[in-house]
């Protein structure tokens, strides 16, 4: 089989939507609530772009069965002629199931028949990773160097009745995204720090599959990205440039100049301004970005008039108040005022500024009133008064579309939105 499994993030909807957004719908089927599956080799797929998805495996095979003991079966029979493919030396083994009925010591006993029947038929020495829960997170499955090419992550992935067998291929890199977050030199916990997992996703939601469906004639079937393929979407990202008119500290700009594209930010206090330049000159220092693709100046954004053209808005706007309680009602209607009336300025503001078609993605803010209810800004019924069409997304609802903690108030709800 050629498709490519993906395991998605805390918020699948995001992952989703962000899959949808780049590949397109047809391209992209959910499998439970915690995986979907794509028509392309995972070779086709640039992963280290993806904010919403933590694992990309390739499909090994499809078993017309979710009964433990069959699919237990299949793979001491077969697993031992796949890892005859593998470079000499000790193997490391992990398995992790989602949406199966498995337990963490039916699946040791499954990793120990496999390290058993490979070392029967190979000679192979294998080194098992023990589960302590159905799934290896992503710390383990890079500490036991299971995407190296002596590693192997088995995934299983319940789809309806039957069961997906994937190899993990690739795994979201923490410890950049450590970096790329903790060590910036300016940071500030005022403005809501925007994880760069989460500014990815908004940049891909802003882009659209324009650069995708330029090459997607030649990713069909078990192909992976030519030089010439990734040539064309780097020289496209070049000359693509994603604006941040709130950019805070730069995380967007940041994660837009990593992904290849031009990044032009502005924000309304100085200090701000101040504090993106020398992160984004930080990360020139840091992974030789160039130092001509940005530029970032004072500009408020109800008011501020951009440079274009502009390829896409990728943006966190004003989110109000931060609260660490549930607040009073006229407390929270004061404060969703304030920040329905600084959105809608900005919308109308840097309409006449974009052509027709230009799409947004911007974080608004929700609350969350009680557990998994939330409030939303009423400017989302306005849309096409001030001249916009929200997008609608096959796979997920629009109103789902939320980054938030559990115990967390306000909500980021990314609206992705085009100029009509």
């Amino acid at each position: 089989m050629n498709d490519s499994i993906v395991i998605l993030g805390r918020q699948p909807a995001l992952g989703l939507a962000e899959l949808e957004s780049l590949y397109g719908a047809d391209a992209v089927r959910p499998i439970g609530t915690q995986a979907a599956q794509l028509s392309l080799a995972p070779c086709a797929i640039d992963f280290s772009r993806l904010g919403g998805v933590i694992k990309l495996c390739k499909v090994l095979s499809a078993q017309d069965t979710v009964d433990w003991h069959a699919i237990q079966r299949f793979l001491v029979r077969v697993a031992p002629g796949q890892t005859q493919r593998m470079p000499e030396g000790k193997m490391h083994l992990g398995l992790s199931a989602y949406g199966m009925n498995v337990s963490p010591a039916q699946l040791l006993a499954l990793g120990l028949s496999l390290k058993k029947a490979i070392q029967k038929d190979t000679g192979r020495s294998v080194r098992l990773v023990p589960n302590k829960s159905a799934e290896l997170n992503t710390a383990q499955v890079i500490h036991n160097k299971l995407t190296r090419p002596n590693g192997w992550e088995l995934v299983f992935v319940r789809d309806g009745n039957r069961t997906i067998v994937a190899q993990t291929t690739d795994i979201q890199d923490i410890a950049d995204y450590t970096v790329r977050d903790r060590e910036r030199p300016k940071r500030d916990a005022r403005v809501g720090m925007l994880p760069p997992k989460l500014a990815q996703t908004i940049i891909n939601l802003a882009i659209g599959t324009a650069e995708y469906q330029a090459v997607a004639p030649s990713l069909s079937g078990d192909v992976c990205l030519s030089a010439d393929d990734a040539t064309a979407m780097r020289a496209g990202r070049s000359s693509t440039t994603v604006l941040d008119p709130f950019c805070g500290t730069g995380v967007v700009l940041q994660e837009a100049l990593l992904m290849g594209y031009r990044a032009y930010g502005t924000d309304i206090e100085p200090r701000m301004v101040a504090y993106t330049k020398a992160n984004l000159e930080w990360l020139n220092t840091i992974y030789n970005t160039s130092a001509d693709s940005w530029r970032v100046q004072q500009g408020d954004a109800t008011a501020a008039t951009w440079d274009t053209p502009v390829s896409a808005v990728a943006c966190e706007s004003y989110l109000g108040r931060p609260f660490t309680a549930a607040p009073a009602p006229d407390v929270l209607a004061q404060t969703m005022a304030d920040c329905n009336l600084i959105i809608k300025k900005f919308l109308r503001n840097i309409h006449g500024q974009l052509a027709s078609g230009t799409r947004l993605c911007v974080a608004i803010p929700a609350w969350q009133i009680r557990p998994g209810q939330f409030r939303h800004l009423p400017l989302i019924d306005q849309l096409s008064d001030m001249g916009y069409n929200q997008v609608s997304f096959q796979h997920v609802r629009g109103a789902d579309l939320l980054y938030y903690r559990a115990d967390q108030i306000v909500a980021r709800q990314l609206f992705i939105i085009t100029r009509k």
